[in-house]
Order: C-alpha cells, then sequence, then structure tokens
C-alpha cells in the first residue's frame, strides 16, 4: 500500500525533503497570515498573495504564492494532512525536483483555469489554498493507477478512485464552503498530463543509457 506511512520523523524528513519544505510552508504562513490580520480576513489575503482577478492585483507570482495560504485552520489541516500522506510515494519515484515541478506547475494550472473560469462568468474571484497543486499529485497517481498499472498495487489504485470520487462529491454537495472546483479539476488535468510527459521522458532517457 503506497499511502500508509511506515517511517520514524527522521526517514520522512531525509526522503521527502521537498514534501516536508511544503508542508511546513504552508504551516508557517498560515501563522504569519493569522498574526497579521487573520487568515479569513480578504484584504489580509491579498496582501499576502491570494489570487484574485480583480483589476490591479493580477500580478503573476500570485499564481504561485496563493497555494502557500489557507482560510482557516480546517482548510490547512485538510490540505497539509493530504501533502503529508499523499505526496511522499511521487516525491520518491519522480525524485524531490521533478516532483516540486509537478507540484507548483499543477497548482498554477489550476490557478490559471481559476482565473480564465472566473472571467468567462463575469464573477470576482479571491483563491487560495494548495488544492490545486494536491489535485496535480492526485492526477500523477491517476496516470499510474490508468497507464503504469505495474507501478501500483490494487488496495493503492482503490485509494486514488476513493480520493478523487470523495473529492467531485464533496466539491458539488458543499457550494457554501467557497470550494474552487476549477482549481482541482485544472490541477488534476495538469498533474496527469505532466506526470505521463515525465515518464516518457524518463523512459527515454534509461533507454539511451
Amino acid at each position: 500500500m503506497l499511502f500508509v506511512r511506515y517511517e520514524n520523523w527522521k526517514s520522512y524528513l531525509r526522503y521527502y525533503p521537498i514534501t516536508t519544505i511544503l508542508f511546513v510552508a504552508n504551516i508557517i504562513m498560515f501563522i504569519v497570515v493569522s498574526f497579521n490580520g487573520g487568515s479569513s480576513n480578504n484584504d489580509t489575503l491579498v496582501r499576502f498573495g491570494a489570487l484574485t482577478n480583480v483589476d490591479g492585483y493580477n500580478e503573476w507570482w500570485r499564481y504561485v504564492t496563493s497555494m502557500f495560504l489557507h482560510g482557516g485552520f480546517s482548510h490547512l489541516l485538510f490540505n497539509d494532512f493530504a501533502i503529508l500522506v499523499f505526496a511522499p510515494p511521487l516525491e520518491r519515484l519522480l525524485g524531490a525536483w521533478r516532483y516540486a515541478l509537478l507540484y507548483l506547475l499543477s497548482g498554477v494550472i489550476g490557478n490559471i483555469l481559476s482565473v480564465a473560469h472566473y472571467n468567462r462568468i463575469g464573477e470576482t474571484l479571491l483563491t487560495i489554498g494548495a488544492s490545486g497543486a494536491i489535485y496535480g499529485v492526485y492526477g500523477a497517481f491517476l496516470y499510474i493507477a490508468l497507464l503504469q498499472r505495474n507501478g501500483m498495487d490494487d488496495s493503492s489504485r482503490k485509494t486514488v478512485y476513493a480520493l478523487l470520487i470523495v473529492g467531485v462529491i464533496f466539491s458539488m454537495v458543499s457550494p457554501g464552503m467557497n470550494i474552487n472546483w476549477m482549481a482541482h479539476l485544472g490541477g488534476l488535468v495538469g498533474g496527469f498530463f505532466i506526470y505521463g510527459l515525465m515518464a516518457r521522458m524518463l523512459r527515454k532517457r534509461v533507454k539511451r543509457s
């Protein structure tokens, strides 16, 4: 089972450095924001890097910084738990830097699609959270589950399918929670195709050597 963690903390830090950095960065930013206006204050969130389609605040760097901000402790808890438990196997599989690239690009793709969607429907967007990037990780695992079946056991495959089904249902039945389903979808699709590209590149490199 890929998603059961057996490591002690020392081994975890050694095997999964990028996952650890992402996990800690989310906590640090939550603490910083909490002591400088609060994580539920929109003005504070925008000041610290939330992504919005409001004119004058659509700087490119917000597509990245917004991934490290969370609105309330439960938001942080759910996302950091997912990073801590589900992301490590992908870091081990891809290596630290390719994994970091997939995580960040998936989140950015989810944010780009979110802005495009809200601009299209003419609504104001203010979005934060690591969910798009986390769904990018799920997208990579979905690629493995569907197209690299030897790389994943049945229990892990069922876990991936369950995570995605629950995520879709939760997004649809919880409209009052302002879940950015477009960021989830964009991250999922982005992670799926980015991992597929990386897998092909790695396969070609192995053949050449």
